[in-house]
């Protein structure tokens, strides 16, 4: 099947639409990303939630546009919440998002992110060691949580990772790509600093959800990674370091115009 190209403009239309519409975005993220990931989406201009309780978590999907699941700080209350909390999404035609934060790091983490990939979701968001860990490959473990990989080196195993779990599998890095198991983006954009600061991966699969309230799976994540990475690029333009990066992005994406988004992002495939 021939997939239709995603354009700026496209990605452009997807944030306005956001924008005008906020979507509550329901977060199960880690305790290293709460704060960082509910600024940027509020700059983004979606409304967070970060609710974990497994006695809650049905009734705020409910309320919620999109999920997104982050494993990053893993216990098992949290993975049983996740578990509770996709399971209504699905019920309820809701999409959610899959960050599986160091997948290969641990047994427990590896067999945590593989179920919860198996579970149909919308997008599967990671780095490269992330990505081939989750897609079976033997000895692609990263550093922690942080990849040995290049993106270009996961795109197969992303490819297969599509098309075994119906999900859009974003995999970041130096360029980033968007795999639906047929077709592919290549996402041009961010900045070399972006990995030295923490919880921005994290927060990127929070937009990521955001988006997936607004748009397909596919086109989301390219409008995600397209948006997120040129916030960045703009950000660190006047930066020494990565200490002031996150609030920089924020102020990033609260400015996003379809200038800066095409001075600083590049769509291919």
């Amino acid at each position: 099947m021939t997939m239709s190209p995603i354009s700026l403009d496209d990605v452009y239309a997807a944030l306005a639409e956001l924008r005008a519409r906020r979507p509550l975005v329901h977060n199960i993220t880690n305790y290293v990303a709460m704060t960082v990931s509910a600024n940027v989406l509020l700059a983004l201009g979606a409304s967070p939630a970060m609710v974990h309780a497994l006695e809650e978590v049905e009734d705020f999907v409910a309320i919620s546009d999109a999920l997104a699941v982050n494993i990053g700080t893993l216990s098992p209350p949290w993975v049983a919440a996740m578990h509770s909390a996709v399971a209504k999404a699905n019920a309820l035609g809701k999409p959610w998002v899959l960050d599986p934060v160091g997948c290969g790091a641990t047994p427990y983490r590896t067999k945590a992110a593989a179920e919860l990939a198996a579970l149909r979701p919308a997008v599967i968001r990671g780095n490269a060691s992330e990505i081939l860990s989750l897609a079976g490959e033997t000895g692609s473990a990263g550093k922690g949580v942080d990849s040995t990989a290049k993106a270009d080196d996961a795109v197969n195993a992303a490819t297969a990772l599509a098309k075994r779990t119906g999900a859009v599998v974003a995999v970041t890095g130096a360029v980033d790509y968007v795999c639906d198991g047929e077709t592919q983006v290549a996402i041009e954009t961010g900045h070399a600093l972006m990995p030295l600061s923490t919880a921005l991966g994290c927060s990127l699969s929070a937009v990521t959800a955001a988006f997936t309230a607004v748009r397909p799976p596919r086109e989301a994540a390219v409008a995600a990674l397209a948006v997120f990475g040129a916030a960045g690029a703009a950000a660190a333009q006047n930066l020494r370091g990565p200490g002031h990066l996150p609030a920089e992005i924020c102020d990033a994406l609260h400015r996003m115009d379809r200038a800066t988004l095409a001075r600083h992002a590049k769509l291919g495939s």
